[in-house]
């Protein structure tokens, strides 16, 4: 796909994806690693995670709001990017528990601005070509696999606390990519004359963020403490980050055939069946994190629990958020399972650590996986709005 043969920029649409989740792949991974150098607790850890998945419930729907009301979806694209890597410079100056608090809360809330509504804008795009959506989204999981592996062995060489200065050149390269993407691409979204209200009262709407919320609750401990809970086992830093790209790297080859599977699978039964595999990932994780195979093994099955989960709930989301609600979906999915679901994860990790034993902590992901896999076979019926 080029930008000459389908009107589509397939490379600058990639390009911010390649960053933005390279950035991730430094900050996800080894956040919790930082602020372990620097002596915080897991509970302190929690919280300072929490936050940065809690500013989603809030700012992506503020942003949402303001794109589909003006078009202009791309400006504030830019606008978030340029700001949240000012602010997170202000980690250079001092790293403590408060100030970080404060930093990681302004620079979430114009971060967490950026991906919905650029979703949003690849999806009008693709038009009638939204298949297409895997093979540009890919390049962020590329990102997130060369970020995750190649900081592993750095970190190993020199000190971990120089984790900010990666994640800043990462920010700053995604609000450059930004200005390359057209403000054409958003463009202004159809009126749509049922109002917001009926479409959440619809129960499909409502047990699909339901159970996305359940999902990114389970995933919150993988997201906040998993890089510690390995350490812990006694794997290298280098270890882990091989872990972590075998997990994307399985997420990247969904992607890539993600558009086939689509043509012989409903999109309510992906979402079922990954939320199963996410419960038998979880279980791996919290009894046999010592052995190394079986290690693997989970991570593989990310493909499911983040590839095959987020490609079907994105369309899902597509589907029943149509005309000027569009923004206001991708808002409200990542709002409600990223951020709310992200949120409750990481805190509860945190505490359950503290409190409960580190193994505690994903067999309450354990919890959270079934619960959502009882919503969405409940209230996500086999219909024409569910097909791939």
């Amino acid at each position: 796909m080029s930008d000459n043969s389908s009107n589509t920029p397939y490379w600058r649409l990639s390009g911010f994806y390649f960053f933005y989740f390279a950035s991730l792949g430094a900050i996800v991974p080894y956040w919790n690693l930082y602020l372990k150098e620097l002596d915080y607790t897991a509970s302190q850890t929690g919280i300072l995670i929490g936050i940065l998945m809690a500013t989603k419930i809030i700012a992506p729907n503020i942003w949402g709001w303001i794109a589909d009301h003006t078009g202009k979806r791309m400006t504030i694209v830019r606008i978030g990017c340029f700001i949240a890597a000012i602010t997170y410079a202000g980690i250079l100056y001092d790293q403590q528990f408060w100030w970080l608090v404060l930093v990681i809360l302004v620079f979430s809330f114009f971060w967490n601005a950026a991906l919905p509504q650029f979703e949003a804008t690849t999806f009008n795009h693709l038009g009638d070509r939204e298949q297409h959506y895997s093979g540009i989204r890919l390049w962020g999981s590329i990102g997130f696999v060369i970020a995750v592996l190649i900081l592993g062995y750095v970190f190993e060489a020199v000190s971990i606390l120089q984790l900010p200065v990666f994640v800043l050149v990462l920010l700053a390269a995604i609000w450059l990519v930004s200005l390359l993407v057209p403000e054409r691409a958003s463009g202004h979204l159809p009126m749509d004359h049922q109002p917001l209200s009926k479409v959440l009262a619809r129960p499909a709407v409502a047990g699909l963020l339901l159970s996305c919320f359940c999902m990114q609750a389970s995933h919150g401990p993988y997201y906040a403490i998993y890089s510690r809970y390995m350490e812990s086992f006694g794997y290298s830093v280098s270890n882990i980050g091989w872990l972590w790209a075998l997990g994307v790297g399985a997420e990247v080859l969904v992607f890539i055939y993600m558009f086939k599977v689509f043509r012989h699978v409903s999109l309510r039964h992906l979402l079922l069946v990954s939320l199963l595999l996410a419960t038998l990932r979880w279980l791996l994780i919290a009894i046999v994190p010592d052995v190394l195979s079986i290690m693997l093994f989970a991570q593989l099955l990310h493909a499911a629990t983040f590839g095959v989960y987020h490609a079907a709930a994105i369309r899902l989301i597509h589907q029943m958020f149509t005309g000027r609600h569009q923004g206001k979906g991708q808002a409200l999915y990542s709002s409600l399972s990223f951020g709310a679901g992200g949120a409750i994860g990481s805190l509860y990790s945190g505490f359950a650590w503290d409190y409960l034993g580190k193994s505690s902590v994903f067999f309450i992901s354990v919890a959270f996986s079934i619960l959502g896999f009882i919503i969405a076979y409940t209230y996500i019926k086999p219909d024409k709005a569910t097909t791939g």
